[in-house]
């Protein structure tokens, strides 16, 4: 049986470096015939690069424009030394309460949460999560929007999950997060998302 893997890096949050604009994203199988995504062609391991298949573009070409609050930026408070916790909404509605991880590369989000929210489950992507807790199934399925502090970005494949973190309804990752300048203020407990 073919299976999607997909790397999940649960890690501190520490401000993530620039990102390309738009980066192509690629489909390959590995030599026990499992599906794999890459994002960029340096991400397929140099043996199936020849294979790879480009599918699309890991941001799409028309998202939705990032909004600004009225100050230019978004502002979370935090408590130094505690995760830091986002309240989010989902399409303009659904709310949750994610944790921000830089070193997470895709946003996490509940199950229970997107369905309140009405997400669709039609289209949705089947495929496995190897994190530091091992391996679980998942479905990727797509959102319009996520909306932080004043600030949103959409539309995003998240991946549709639970965490089991007992903290939060999932995980703010790097396809949100790159779309910012992310400043993190220990000393303030502050983090900024200023729009790119």
């Amino acid at each position: 049986m073919r299976r999607v893997v997909a790397a999940l890096a649960v890690a501190g949050a520490v401000a993530s470096g620039p990102h390309a604009a738009c980066a192509q994203v690629f489909r390959w199988l590995d030599a026990d015939g499992s599906i794999h995504y890459s994002q960029g062609i340096e991400s397929v391991p140099p043996r199936y690069r020849s294979s790879a298949v480009i599918i699309g573009y890991d941001r799409p070409a028309e998202p939705v424009p990032v909004e600004r609050a009225r100050t230019g930026v978004g502002r979370v408070k935090f408590t130094p030394g505690q995760p830091i916790m986002v309240a989010a909404r989902i399409n303009n509605g659904t709310s949750a309460m994610l944790m921000l991880d830089t070193g997470a590369t895709r946003t996490v989000i509940n199950p229970k949460v997107l369905e309140a929210g009405g997400v669709s489950y039609r289209d949705a992507q089947r495929g496995s999560l190897r994190g530091v807790t091992g391996e679980t199934q998942v479905l990727a399925v797509r959102v319009e929007s996520i909306e932080v502090s004043g600030v949103r970005y959409g539309p995003l494949v998240v991946v549709s999950h639970d965490t089991g973190f007992n903290q939060g309804d999932g995980l703010l990752g790097r396809d949100f997060l790159d779309n910012f300048t992310v400043n993190i203020d220990n000393r303030a407990g502050v983090v900024t998302l200023t729009p790119r």
